[in-house]
């Protein structure tokens, strides 16, 4: 029986196959525009870059647009020349004095080092009530397979809306602080060809560090007064989420709320509904949303992104551990915690818990 198997087998023909080369043309480089400016402190930010069409997921597709000239024009003619980071590239940046004024409308213009023109639609500054108060709540989200859960803090921002308008809100947040703490006690050198086997070497210090991080809150809060118009009410403005290392001690966040137009508003609630899909058969189709950029040369030409122009109420909270009703498991960082990126001994100026 084996011996008519490998007959068989023999029988049949062998071939080699050629592999199918495909040529993929790399898609439409397009310019993408993000910036805020407000009534609040600045310096204010916009970030130009580029990204093929079917895409940000791919190494390689964003490229930072740099040495373009950016600048801020008003309704009264006055001009403001934004800076190019020499660390962020593509990022440029007004001077900490400017603040937008509410009333007042902005427009951004951008010439790019090839002397493409860009400009956005005009933005008015709108007002923005007081951020009156703000609180927290604890939040701990089930994992599917048994996983720990998640957890972290939902921040929640008391507003005072007035009657005589409708008005778009907008949250952001700022700087975070909090207490860090290590374990240098546990401090071990790492192996090399020098030490291929280090022995624990414990460091008589810092167990405590004030660390100070840019929040990474890629979430869209954004909301509009039309089933609360002129009441005072309790609205979701950010979510923090617990890493094991953030509410360890004390933690400290600011939050921005800023009043944007109703176009900000239709803008962001798109890209809200994009980014939280569920990816059942029910999710509307992806879609590109057009914001207020456009090319001055050509108008056919598709520039993504929208220049925002906003008045600014902000409030700072401090959260301590006891507060807290959740316990997620704490992060072991054997070493002085003056050697964690953003840690530093002394406490901020305006540490006032």
């Amino acid at each position: 029986m084996l011996k008519r198997l490998i007959y068989l087998l023999l029988l049949i023909p062998l071939s080699c196959i050629d592999p199918y080369q495909v040529e993929v043309p790399e898609g439409e480089q397009l310019l993408i525009v993000e910036g805020t400016i407000t009534s609040g402190p600045g310096p204010h930010a916009i970030t130009l870059t580029r990204s093929a069409t079917y895409g940000s997921d791919y190494e390689g597709f964003i490229r930072p647009v740099q040495r373009a000239i950016v600048s801020l024009r008003d309704d009264q003619g006055g001009t403001v020349l934004l800076t190019e980071s020499q660390t962020a590239k593509g990022s440029y940046f007004t001077d900490a004095a400017f603040r937008a004024e509410v009333g007042r409308t902005y427009t951004l213009l951008i010439q790019t080092s090839d002397g493409k023109l860009y400009s956005s639609a005009p933005e008015k500054v709108a007002a923005v009530p007081e951020l009156k108060n703000l609180g927290f709540r604890t939040v701990v989200i089930e994992q599917d397979g048994g996983e720990n859960p998640k957890s972290g803090i939902q921040l929640i921002a008391e507003v005072d809306d007035p009657i005589e308008e409708n008005n778009f809100y907008y949250w952001r947040t700022g700087p975070a602080v909090y207490i860090l703490e290590t374990r240098p006690d546990l401090y071990t050198p790492p192996i090399s060809p020098t030490n291929p086997n280090p022995i624990p070497q414990p460091k008589p210090c810092c167990v405590y560090c004030f660390r100070t991080e840019i929040s990474d809150n890629r979430s869209i809060f954004v909301e509009t007064d039309d089933s609360f118009n002129g009441l005072t009410t309790y609205l979701p403005a950010a979510f923090v989420a617990d890493d094991g290392m953030r509410f360890v001690n004390k933690f400290r966040i600011d939050v921005r709320q800023l009043g944007i137009s109703q176009d900000a508003y239709r803008f962001l609630r798109l890209v809200q509904q994009q980014t939280e899909t569920s990816g059942s058969i029910f999710d509307p189709p992806p879609a590109t949303i057009r914001g207020n950029m456009f090319s001055l040369d050509d108008p056919k030409e598709v520039v993504l992104g929208y220049f925002i122009a906003a008045g600014e109420s902000t409030q700072r909270i401090y959260v301590n551990k006891s507060e807290l009703t959740f316990q997620q498991n704490r992060a072991i960082i054997p070493d002085d915690c003056r050697e964690v990126e953003g840690a530093n001994f002394d406490p901020p100026a305006d540490w006032k818990p």
